[in-house]
């Protein structure tokens, strides 16, 4: 399969870019956000309904799908799509993340890293490769190089030295595909491992808060002619204006005429502004968390269902909203639900949150199109006023 993004438009005013990304599983227009789908299924909500919400993506996450239920599983149901009845595409996380966040009693060395999954704390140990291996077990049609997410704060010279091996571990996996992959097309037909061979590859950009260390390994990653580029160990709980800066710093080293993905943000005004810097594509649980929470996302910030405010309250959670929940349901009806801890309550938030989402996505590449993505993007940001900032910033 010939691997093709196109860009169909840019913005006169940023770095704002409409594209469309073409995959073994259908196209995807930029800007887009994905679903997160950790466990092989977005909490909460069907692969029926997300293609009722106009999803073009969703993400699965390497390192929970190889705790459990583990590839022999994955592999008997012939790949991720089959198991999770979900012909689109998907993309499948490298499980760096996860291991940073929350594995027990890692040990990262040069090889790859060993550690207690936190199912059962047995030992497993993922390397370039053994991340690699999972990936084509799952059969993604986007897959992402094994990386080292740093914490923050971050020493300089720890930062340093995981960037730089990053960087191998990058190169590790493009040459582990490579060679897999060539042997694939020679005798593999329809099955993971073929759709593997077709996947796109994804370089990651680390380097903490550090300029320099940032433009360093964007340089590094893209030197290596990865498919498409993502910029990681971000949102890690650093202050949103060093977030943006570190997408700034690595922004200008990628390649204008391949998908550049921010990994694991974030709040709407952010993702507004990082398609501002450049960016292509998104995932973030936000939408999903905050709904279990009873909280859910408006033009004007956000709502929290619980509160006795809306006991009585006719309306829909936005006016003028076409989801589902919107559409049928009152907030007071859907703040009883919550109270009562009915499990439909939290799957209607959840689906206008993800619609919410996935709309703003549409409303950028329209604006984006027209020229005017830039005083869309100012208007929305200055409207937008979070009730709890400290809880989504």
């Amino acid at each position: 399969m010939q691997k093709t993004f196109e860009l169909s438009a840019t913005d006169r005013h940023s770095k704002a870019r409409r594209g469309c990304l073409t995959t073994a599983h259908g196209a995807i227009d930029t800007p887009a956000f994905m679903p997160v789908g950790t466990q092989g299924s977005v909490k909460g909500v069907s692969p029926r309904e997300l293609r009722g919400l106009n999803a073009q993506i969703v993400l699965g996450n390497t390192y929970h799908l190889f705790v459990r239920p583990g590839l022999d599983v994955i592999k008997h149901f012939g790949g991720l799509h089959n198991f999770m009845n979900w012909d689109g595409p998907i993309l499948t996380d490298s499980g760096g993340y996860q291991i940073f966040s929350l594995a027990k009693l890692r040990k990262i060395t040069e090889e790859g890293v060993e550690f207690q999954n936190h199912i059962d704390g047995g030992r497993a140990f993922i390397s370039p490769e053994i991340a690699m291996e999972i990936q084509a077990v799952l059969g993604g049609d986007i897959t992402m190089a094994l990386d080292e997410c740093v914490p923050y704060p971050c020493e300089y010279e720890y930062a340093a030295q995981s960037a730089e091996m990053t960087t191998r571990w990058a190169k590790r996996c493009l040459e582990w595909k490579r060679r897999n992959g060539e042997t694939a097309n020679e005798r593999v037909a329809a099955s993971p491992i073929r759709r593997f061979a077709d996947s796109i590859l994804v370089g990651i950009v680390q380097g903490a808060t550090f300029e320099d260390l940032r433009k360093g390994s964007a340089q590094a990653i893209v030197d290596l002619d990865f498919d498409a580029y993502a910029i990681g160990g971000v949102s890690v709980g650093e202050p949103v204006e060093e977030m943006l800066r570190a997408v700034e710093w690595a922004e200008p080293f990628l390649p204008g005429n391949k998908p550049r993905y921010a990994m694991g943000l974030g709040t709407p005004p952010q993702l507004l502004e990082l398609i501002a810097r450049g960016m292509d594509m998104f995932d973030c649980v936000l939408p999903t968390r905050l709904a279990r929470n009873g909280t859910a996302f408006t033009a004007t910030g956000t709502i929290n269902l619980k509160n006795a405010e809306f006991i009585l309250d006719k309306n829909p959670i936005e006016e003028n909203c076409v989801c589902e929940a919107c559409r049928e349901f009152s907030r007071g009806y859907i703040r009883h639900l919550i109270k009562a801890e009915e499990i439909l309550g939290l799957r209607l938030i959840t689906l206008h949150n993800l619609h919410f989402y996935l709309n703003l996505m549409n409303q950028a590449r329209s604006e984006v199109e027209k020229g005017t993505f830039d005083q869309f993007r100012k208007a929305f940001v200055a409207e937008y006023k979070t009730r709890d900032a400290a809880m989504i910033e």
